[in-house]
């Protein structure tokens, strides 16, 4: 029988899943399953949905005897991490056979295992194993040989990795077993999310390493190790070019990157010394198309104050209702302050490290190869393979 990875659907952070072990530890598992009956058939209508955002209330409104009692025990765990009407993903997760975390007793009590210890004590070996089981490996493994990736950079690769692997194969469940993983992850502090992008941190790094095999040489590992040196340097070449680079043609490449970032009408104003409003776009919030400037500079001295009050200043002559800073350099202490001051029109900072981020994330300045392929021999389909 194949080895299936990544089977649970509605997979949650193993800080919910801890939270639900120790919440339903000596009730039943018909009984846990039935709280989780009673609160998915208030379904409620179009019209009239039902709102689950308060524990609090609706446990005790909606829910009688041993399922608002279990429930309760659920969402009072762990400082209200997990909120009963979203327990089902750990539910499935904790009567998986092969994950070995839960087992009903002889007097019909649902209890951790002797596994389901170690994992509540966040023994490595045992939640690596899980983390193999559920694609958070291999997920780890696409954010190391990238520096920043998208949802959508990534989901090629994990639909393969699906299709090999694991019965999910539908785009639509490619998409949220993906971004439920992430979640995991970044819940984890194995990766961070900088607006509509993920990296993986030096924790996740960490991880990883001592994941994948134990082997003297390992080709994988060193070729992942060399991608993220290649990256770092290029980088950095990137960062030398912006902070030598003609200020007239720092600003178009400032107006291309809100070009990419969605932005229209973008006007980079003529060349003026850095003085005044820089670059004119419009961008859509909401329903609403805005008017929004932004002012450059290319400088490694720090930005104070007094540059936020002028681009302010300059908001209503170009029928503006937000700005955006942006510098090479750094910005004082204060200034964050300043910027997003009460009754004042807000002033977006974006500094030298986050310009960075930005433009390789919305690929202005850098160019993206696919040039390298990796190949993993399917051994699982050699075993399945029957002699006649």
């Amino acid at each position: 029988m194949k080895n299936y990875k990544v089977i649970t659907p509605l997979f949650p952070t193993y800080a919910q899943v801890k939270a639900m072990m120790k919440a339903v530890s000596g009730y039943s598992l018909k009984a846990v399953r039935n709280m989780i009956t009673a609160i998915h058939e208030q379904t409620g209508t179009p019209q009239k949905p039902v709102d689950w955002s308060e524990p609090d209330l609706w446990i005790s409104e909606r829910l009688t005897g041993e399922d608002a009692d279990i429930a309760r025990r659920i969402w009072d765990t762990d400082n209200h991490i997990l909120n009963p009407r979203h327990s089902y993903g750990c539910y499935l997760f904790l009567n998986y056979p092969q994950f070995e975390l839960m087992e009903s007793t002889p007097d019909d009590t649902w209890q951790p295992t002797s596994r389901g210890q170690k994992f509540l004590q966040d023994d490595e070996q045992t939640v690596r194993s899980l983390d193999d089981q559920e694609g958070i490996l291999q997920l780890l493994e696409l954010l190391a040989g990238r520096e920043m990736s998208r949802r959508a950079d990534l989901l090629p690769e994990w639909q393969a990795f699906l299709h090999q692997h694991s019965k999910f194969a539908s785009d639509r469940s490619a998409k949220s077993t993906l971004y439920s993983r992430l979640y995991n992850l970044i819940d984890r502090d194995m990766v961070t999310r900088e607006g509509m992008s993920y990296r993986i941190t030096d924790t996740g790094r960490a991880w990883l390493g001592k994941a994948l095999p134990a082997r003297k040489s390992d080709p994988r590992k060193e070729l992942l190790e060399a991608v993220k040196r290649y990256n770092e340097q290029q980088k950095e070449l990137l960062r030398e070019q912006i902070s030598t680079m003609n200020p007239y043609k720092f600003e178009q490449l400032v107006g291309q990157l809100l070009e990419a970032m969605g932005y229209e009408q973008v006007e980079v104003t003529k060349a003026s010394g850095d003085k005044g409003v820089d670059v004119i776009g419009q961008v859509q919030v909401g329903i609403t198309t805005i008017t929004e400037v932004v002012q450059v500079k290319r400088m490694q001295n720090t930005i104070t104050r007094p540059y936020i009050d002028q681009l302010r200043g300059a908001l209503p002559y170009h029928k503006a209702i937000r700005g955006t800073l942006i510098t090479t350099g750094k910005f004082a202490a204060k200034c964050a302050e300043a910027a997003l001051f009460p009754g004042a029109a807000p002033i977006t900072l974006i500094d030298g490290d986050r310009l960075l981020e930005l433009l390789i994330e919305n690929n202005v300045g850098i160019r993206r190869s696919n040039a390298v392929e990796l190949l993993d021999v399917d051994l699982q389909l050699f075993d399945e393979l029957e002699m006649d």
